[in-house]
This record gives C-alpha cells, structure tokens and sequence, in this order.
C-alpha cells in the first residue's frame, strides 16, 4: 500500500515538473512560489507566537498576582521536553536557526532538511512557552527558510533559485513575525549575505508583504511589542545617541563572546542529563533573582520602551531596589548582563530558541539604563523609551553585523520614521565599534572559523561552494620507490600526464615524478636498470588534504606556483588537483551565483 501511494505521489511530482518545464519559465515560476512562501511563512509566524503564548498561559494560570515558585521548575521541564523530542523525534540538530541557514548556503546547495519547516516550531514552544529565556524569531526563520529551500528542491530548480526562494521564506517569516516587510527584505541581504540583484528582490519582496498581510489578517495591527509613544527627536540630544552607540557596541561584544563561551563550554559536556541540569539549575536561579529573565521578557521590554519600570516585577524579596534611583541602575545592568548568560544556558543546555529575541531586549535594557543615568543628575531630560528603543536598534547592529535591518525594524515596529535620524547614528556607531573587535557577527562566527561561510565576495562565494572532491583527478600512472627507470619509462608510455606520484609499498607518497626532469635519460636504454626512481624523484612543492576548503588548496598552488598537486586522503595518495580542472570548475560556479 505504501509503496502504491509513493509510486503515485512520484508519477505526480513528475507531471507537475513536465507541465511547469513547458509552460511557466524559471523566473515566473520563482515568483509565483514566493507569493505561496510568504503565505506559508506567514501562517508558521503567527502558529508559533499563538503556540509559544497559550502554552505561556496555561501553565502561569490560576497564579496568585506576584512571583510563584512553580515558574522555577517550568523552564528545566521545557528544556528537558525540548532534548527528548529533538533527540527521539527529530534524530538532528536544530539550534542556531540563522547559522544552520548559511551553513545550508555555503557548503549544502541551499538544502535544509524537510523537518526544519516544523520541528524549530515545535521545539521552540516547549522551551519558550515553559519560559526558556529565549527568542522564536530565528526558529522561525529557519521553518520559513526550509519551506522555500524544500519547495525550490521539489521542482528541481537551480542553486541560484533554491537560494533566492530559501530567503523568501526568511524574509516572508520576518515580515509576518514583527509586520515588518522592509526588515525581511532587508534581513536576506544584510544577514543571510545573498549577492542579488534588483530583479531578484521582487520575489523577496512579495514573500516579506505576503508574510506581514497573513499576520495582520490573523492577529490584527498589534505587533510583538507595541510602541506608539515616542517623543520627537531632538537635535541637542545627538551627542547622547552617539554615546548610546558606543554603549551598544560594547555590549555588542559582551553578548557576542559570552554566548559562544559558555555554549562551547557546555558543549563539551557529553552526558545530556548533566547538561539540563547544569543549564536548568543556572536558568532557575536566576529567574528566582530576576523574574523578568522568565521566557521572553516582553513584559519588562514593553515597559521600558513606554519610558518607566512598572512592568519589572517588584514583589520579590529585592523589589526595594527599585525604590532608588542608583538601585535601579544596578539592577538594570545585572538584568542586562544576566539575560545573556541565561540565553546561553537555555540554547546551551539543549533548548531551542533564537538570539534574535534576547538582542533586542538587552538593546532596550541598555538604551534606558543610560537615559536614566543621565538623567539622574538632573542637568538634561533624555526621553527614556525613545533610548530604549534607538537602543534596540543598536544592540542588533552591533550582535548581528545587520545596521540596515535593526534601523527599518525599529522604525516598522514604531509605525514611522520620526526616529530615524537617531536610529542611523547610534545602529552605524555600534557597527563601527563592534567591528573593532571582531569581524564576524555572532551567526558566522563558528562558519568562518570552519571556513564554511558564504560571503558578499563573489570570488569568496565561488570558491566556500565549489567541492574539492568534484576536481580531483585519478588517472595519474603511479610507480614504486623502488622501481628501475626502465619501469617508469613504461609508465611514460601509458600515461598522458607529464606527471608520476611515487607511492610506497603502503600507497602513501614519497614524492613525484616530472617527466621535464627525466627527458634527458629517458632514451638512455644502458641506465634503464642502473637508475632507479628514487633518483630521479622529487618532493612536491605542497601537499593538498582532502578535508581542505578550496581557498586553502588556491593558496598552495599560489604560493607553490605548481599547476599540478597531490592529493591525500587519510595520510594516502589520493590523486591530482590541478588549477585547469578549477578553473573549469570556477567557471561553472560561477554562472550558477550570478545574477539572477
């Protein structure tokens, strides 16, 4: 029965193709199914905010007004729910969204696995709904990029299409997550790195447009958080914007090296129960001391960006601090730096959930803790939800390497653009600042260690997508150590290579043959069993590994000048790479990344 109902699915699958092949080009029919992602991607938005919020509901309801100690236990159930499905379910890993979105890019043809279009969804409501301090915007790009990565495989179309509609689906998820169109657009550029053109962003755009139409029609004009009170900016208040920016990118790099520190030290711990212990112990505590680190603040964010503190929870044993002015600037900076630590421990210990979330309201956090400093000493009035929200827009800046993408987000959630002249100056100085200190945001920096990051570089892009194995060449005659040069001229005369490897009895190489360096005695029939092999060998000029990206092997054949190297594989020969073979290659790449 199974195998009748693939068997019609198959015959299916190929008439669709045959039909699409003769009537619809490759172009209209990427358009077509942008339109059909950004629904899709719109629809996964609004299901995974409605789950992550019921779910929120209905394990906090029924709970006295005030702190309940129930809350403590919920996040390290969520986390503990999250590995079993991720580990029995799923059976691959689904963490760090974005990252495995560019991986997908730079070394899979654009391909993510079918699950990802609704495994982050359900992985993530269990750890954010159960208050994992997290955010569902990058599992929701995920789930919206697989859909267009799935349905660009589906009908067979080619990288360039498969990675423009894998943005869609991004940029549709975006839209329809803050109802925000011009941020998804902007998001696919910026932080997934895609080199397009104008005419591939009209798919980008009817996926983004799409994406935030689904949203409004399913949960009306309210956004993720609402903002409608900003003040008019001022001129006089520039300097403090630029100062904000300054703040931002510092505490851009904080965010940056205290995720990946303690996600790569709790990564080495192997046993997966001492890990959610480990992560859920830290997670509990610090919601007990700071109860606005439960799930994803939203709460506290929405406060401040209403210029006060009412929405931070004051009936625990430290609400007193709020009642000081310097006490509140203390327990705003530990809230600020502790959100961090707390987003680490959650992904880290085996949750799911995104940065994206966290970022923005420690951004929020930061921009009214430095308005509020000023303002206490009472020589200016900065406008405290104005820095909260600028603030916002410069701590994605800064984490994200994305400028453009925090400035038309803030301006979108604001409903205008009468902060966009302070959205500018402090998102462009946390950049600026946050580049003095690392060039890669926190998405690449794991890729670009790998070298497996795909890049605005055309030449760079070219050479992380081309596959070293797709160029290397077997049919080199190979000949012993210990063999006569009556062999080797054996071998000459097999061989249209210029070039012998010289293998031991082990098949690892000792070193090559060039027929230059041997035309003299070649026709010297008296040394024929007088001259042997390791005579006439030499060391090649480098060695490539078979594990080697192609911008390692480039750089040998640069600084060895050869045209010709050897290739090992597990400390064997393996055979030849040579610079025609990917150039050829080059070429072909090439025409698959370029414009579209």
């Amino acid at each position: 029965m199974f195998s009748f109902i693939n068997f019609k699915r198959q015959r299916f699958s190929r008439r669709i193709l045959i039909w699409r092949n003769k009537k619809i080009s490759e172009r209209k029919f990427v358009l077509i199914l942008s339109f059909f992602i950004g629904i899709l991607s719109g629809l996964a938005a609004v299901f995974l905010k409605s789950a992550v919020h019921y779910t929120h509901h209905r394990l906090t309801e029924g709970f006295e007004e005030g702190f309940n100690y129930t809350l403590l236990i919920f996040p390290v159930i969520g986390i503990f729910l999250t590995v079993l499905f991720v580990k029995y379910a799923v059976k691959d890993k689904i963490g760090h969204g974005v990252s495995r979105i560019l991986y997908a890019l730079s070394k899979n043809n654009g391909r993510l696995k079918g699950h990802n279009s609704y495994s982050s969804i359900v992985a993530s409501t269990l750890t954010i709904g159960f208050g994992g301090s997290v955010g569902a915007e990058a599992p929701i790009v995920l789930t919206g990029a697989s859909i267009g990565s799935t349905l660009g495989h589906y009908f067979r179309l080619n990288f360039k299409s498969i990675a423009l509609l894998l943005a869609c689906g991004a940029a549709g998820a975006i839209g329809g997550i803050f109802k925000a169109p011009i941020a998804g657009l902007i998001f696919t550029l910026e932080v997934l790195m895609l080199d397009l053109t104008l005419t591939s962003i009209v798919p980008l755009l009817i996926s983004s447009v799409t994406g935030a139409m689904v949203a409004y029609f399913l949960m009306g004009e309210g956004v993720v958080l609402s903002v409608v009170n900003t003040q008019p900016f001022e001129l006089h208040n520039i300097p403090f914007y630029i100062l904000l920016g300054l703040l931002c990118g510092l505490v851009s790099f904080y965010f940056t090296k205290t995720t990946i520190s303690i996600e790569s030290s709790l990564s080495k711990i192997k046993n997966t129960f001492v890990k959610i212990l480990i992560g859920g112990v830290v997670l509990a505590g610090l919601i007990f001391i700071f109860p606005s680190l439960y799930g994803e603040g939203n709460q506290t964010l929405q406060s401040l960006l209403n210029g006060n503190t009412d929405g931070i929870p004051k009936d625990r044993i430290f609400s007193f601090i709020l009642q000081n002015n310097w006490y509140v600037l203390i327990y705003l900076g530990l809230l600020l730096l502790f959100k961090v630590v707390a987003m680490s421990f959650t992904n880290g210990s085996g949750g799911v959930g995104g940065i994206f979330g966290p970022t923005l309201f420690v951004g929020g956090v930061t921009g009214y803790w430095l308005s509020y400093f000023i303002n206490s000493f009472g020589f200016v009035k900065l406008p405290e939800g104005n820095f909260a929200l600028v603030g916002m827009a410069g701590l994605m800046a800064g984490v994200m390497h994305a400028p453009l993408t925090a400035i038309f987000l803030i301006a979108e959630i604001t409903g205008g653009y009468s902060l966009f002249i302070p959205l500018m100056i402090t998102s462009t100085i946390a950049y600026i600042t946050i580049l003095w200190f690392t060039r890669h945001s926190i998405y690449t920096h794991r890729l670009a260690e790998r070298g497996e990051l795909l890049t605005h570089h055309k030449d760079e892009v070219v050479l992380t997508l081309m596959k070293l194995e797709s160029v290397i060449e077997k049919d080199f005659v190979s000949v012993g150590i210990d063999d006569s040069l009556g062999i080797l001229i054996k071998a000459v005369s097999k061989s249209r290579r210029n070039i012998f490897p010289v293998l031991n009895n082990d098949d690892e190489l000792v070193g090559i043959v060039l027929l230059d360096n041997i035309r003299e005695v070649m026709f010297e029939r008296e040394k024929y069993n007088e001259t042997f092999v390791s005579d006439v060998m030499i060391s090649p000029p480098e060695i490539v590994n078979v594990e080697d990206n192609m911008d390692t092997v480039m750089k040998k054949f640069t600084s060895s000048g050869a045209w010709n190297l050897p290739v090992l594989k597990e400390g064997k020969y393996f055979g030849f790479v040579s610079k025609s073979k990917i150039f050829n290659s080059y070429r072909d790449v090439l025409v698959q990344v370029s414009e579209y």
